[in-house]
């Protein structure tokens, strides 16, 4: 089959086509953002990459299937010539996943606001170190897989992450609601994506629907510790729940949990009797949670009476997934830290944790309010409280700030209110004046520190320039 992707150098876009040739089909794609790395891993596996749209050329090629991109919307010239021609089959990513792989496999899908994709990366390293032989699809890239895609073998289980973020265009429900869970890892809900939920309560619905999908052959992990979580699964009868935790009332128990500057540890039970122990250069509680969700969901995979078949020695030397916590200098005077945070909790999380490892250092915060969220002021406050941890923080400018009018997140009243509250705050005009402030007070001030960068995106490519200069 000749599949054709519409904005296939995109992340997920990329990987699917990815999967779709080592499945043995003719994959080519658009895009307007062709660059390194997914474009050259595309083109090194044969894939054709056509520069910008055209409703011509797409209509000269004849695809067999056309998959949209969530790039594409009303308007797009190859959308466009899609719903007039009537004749050509297309559909959304997920649907393409589940109709082409998804249906075949047993299929562990990993949910929730936050930790999704460093726990499918995690239950895909121990599937593949059980000899289980698993497919799987990870929305970043990491550090203990060949790739952030892979088919495995035929008939044999598939990890994929479940993005809870809208499909395309023409279908608005959400991305997880097609990729069929045999089992299913909530690992905690929050209000999320304000662009397309109006509040928690949208965000709990859209989380029950895909609940009501798991088999009853199959078993839903849920985040025992999480109210909103432990609402969404209290009154499930068709499938079995199976919680993980810190608090004892939970079947899988996260125990003895420890954390120093060379790394933690913990010891997981399952139904009180000790299933391993964990020592690791990961950071933080929250990180040990997504390993024990990992654990029992992988383990429940593979046999549904008793997880604990399920060898955890594999997580002992996880490195994680880029951008996740990744320490990019590691001095006794400097650390330097990239993390994907864009979240107040994922913020508040991290940090909390950088203190305990890092208690000598004066903790250094750095946040770019990128993502359709983050941009906006809906979660300004929670930011505000989260980045408080910190001794010094720099807030960039919001993502678009000029697109957002009076709804956009106030950098400047952050930081002055941060400033307020006994630290210090800086709101620098661009990316670039934040760069050039940082270095100066890192070197200027010989106190050791630790300087940790929260974006979504590229943060102007400053992250890679003080790591380098410094």
């Amino acid at each position: 089959m000749r599949i054709y992707f519409m904005g296939i150098c995109g992340t997920a876009m990329g990987n699917a086509a990815l999967l779709m040739r080592a499945l043995g089909h003719e994959v080519m794609g658009s895009d307007t953002g062709i660059y390194p790395p997914m474009s050259d891993h595309l083109r090194s596996a044969g894939i054709d990459i056509l520069e910008g749209w055209s409703a011509e050329r797409l209509a000269s090629i004849k695809p067999d299937l056309v998959v949209v991109g969530n790039i594409a919307s009303r308007g797009h010239p190859e959308v466009e010539w899609l719903l007039e021609v009537r004749t050509q089959p297309y559909l959304s990513l997920p649907e393409l996943l589940r109709t082409r792989l998804l249906n075949e496999r047993r299929n562990l899908v990993v949910a929730g606001t936050h930790g999704k994709t460093t726990t499918t990366c995690m239950a895909a390293v121990l599937l593949k170190a059980n000899g289980s032989k698993p497919g799987w699809l990870v929305g970043g890239v990491p550090r203990d897989l060949p790739d952030s895609s892979d088919p495995g073998i035929k008939d044999g289980p598939f990890v994929i992450e479940g993005d809870e973020y809208d499909t395309a265009f023409f279908d608005k429900r959400s991305k997880f609601i097609q990729y069929l869970p045999q089992v299913l890892a909530v690992n905690n809900c929050e209000f999320d994506h304000a662009d397309i939920f109006r509040d928690l309560d949208d965000v709990l619905r859209t989380f029950s629907h895909v609940l009501r999908i798991v088999p009853r052959d199959g078993a839903i992990v849920a985040n025992g510790d999480d109210a909103n979580v432990l609402g969404l699964v209290k009154n499930i009868t068709w499938a079995p729940v199976v919680r993980v935790g810190v608090g004892p009332a939970n079947d899988a128990v996260i125990a003895d949990f420890k954390e120093s500057a060379h790394g933690s540890s913990f010891t997981l039970l399952w139904k009180g009797k000790e299933w391993g122990r964990v020592k690791w250069a990961l950071p933080g509680l929250f990180n040990a949670r997504n390993a024990a969700m990992a654990a029992v969901s992988a383990g429940l995979l593979l046999d549904a009476q008793d997880p604990t078949k399920l060898k955890l020695d594999a997580l002992n030397t996880f490195h994680g997934v880029q951008r996740r916590q990744q320490v990019l200098v590691d001095r006794p005077d400097l650390t330097v830290i990239e993390d994907f945070g864009h979240h107040p909790t994922a913020l508040d999380l991290t940090l909390e944790s950088l203190r305990d490892r890092y208690p000598k250092h004066r903790l250094v915060a750095c946040f770019e309010p990128r993502s359709n969220t983050a941009a906006r002021k809906v979660m300004q406050d929670g930011f505000r409280e989260a980045l408080k941890q910190a001794d010094e923080v720099f807030l960039a400018p919001p993502h678009r700030a000029d697109k957002l009018g009076e709804e956009r997140f106030d950098s400047a009243g952050v930081a002055a209110a941060i400033t307020a509250a006994g630290k210090k705050g800086f709101a620098p005009a661009s990316n670039d004046e934040l760069l050039s402030e940082l270095t100066a007070l890192v070197k200027s001030d010989k106190s050791p520190r630790c300087v940790v960068f929260f974006s979504n995106g590229a943060f102007g490519g400053i992250i890679k320039k003080f790591a380098e200069s410094i």
